[in-house]
């Protein structure tokens, strides 16, 4: 009877009520923390995707590796490095693209160059008007798979042969090796809002890979071809565009969100 008196006692339950309160907040925040943090950690434990491109040059590393090593230890060690690069390379995370309408994310991993105004590849038809350049230079050591950089239809592709300058030059966009693509984003009544990517080959790629073909619908974010072995994508973007980073920045294919534009 003591003890039922005790828990009924108004003063009693009234000071335990907030500490009740304050306790049941505090467990609902960790537990919300642990399961974030579980997430994370499945999500990098995820199994490595590797671009079936790569295939065939893990392969050959890796063949070169195993005769090595019956000949000499070292000599498998001394090659070891460029095996793990090449499987690098080839790597293909998944990413989870902004929502939003009017978003144009980055096709391509990387360090962005110098915006610039230039007039896009002429055979895609967009006109002799110079627009918004965004340059995305990507290093040996960059992801290459490209990305769709917003949901729409493709109007035009045109492939270019060329030459193989470094691709951090400007002159690389006019002479190199080229697949250009043009998009029409869903959103638009017409063709002022089409913008233009370029896949351009480097001073190492040798082959641009895609995978595209017209008229097929895309969303923002959506893997498309893969550039080896160091390379540059241009973003021609349409009049009215809001440009949204700067010169220098590291962008993330399919999830840096480079410019918007009215919807």
């Amino acid at each position: 009877m003591r003890r039922q008196r005790m828990i009924h006692d108004p003063t009693i339950s009234g000071l335990a009520k907030p500490e009740m309160l304050r306790l049941r907040e505090m467990l609902t925040k960790r537990l919300h923390l642990s399961f974030t943090q579980a997430q994370r950690r499945t999500r990098d434990r995820a199994p490595l995707r590797i671009h079936r491109e790569g295939w065939p040059f893990i392969a050959v590393f890796a063949a070169i590796n195993a005769l090595l090593l019956a000949w000499s230890v070292w000599a498998a060690l001394a090659l070891l490095p460029l095996t793990i690069w090449c499987v690098a390379f080839f790597r293909d995370p998944d990413r989870r693209s902004p929502r939003g309408p009017g978003l144009i994310v980055s096709p391509a991993d990387g360090r962005l160059l110098p915006v610039t105004r230039a007039i896009p590849p002429t055979e895609l038809g967009l006109g002799l008007e110079p627009r918004q350049r965004l340059s995305v230079f990507m290093s040996v050591f960059n992801v290459h798979v490209n990305r769709i950089p917003a949901d729409g239809a493709i109007c035009r592709l045109a492939y270019r042969p060329g030459k193989f300058f470094n691709a951090s030059f400007d002159k690389a966009s006019e002479h190199n090796e080229r697949m250009a693509i043009r998009l029409r984003p869903e959103s638009a009544a017409g063709d002022e809002r089409d913008l233009a990517f370029v896949q351009i080959a480097g001073l190492v790629a040798r082959r641009i890979h895609c995978e595209l073909s017209e008229g097929q619908r895309v969303c923002r974010g959506d893997r498309f071809g893969i550039i080896r072995f160091g390379s540059r994508l241009d973003i021609y973007l349409p009049d009215g565009a809001n440009v949204r980073v700067r010169e220098g920045q590291t962008v993330r294919a399919g999830e840096t969100v480079l410019a918007d534009f009215p919807v």
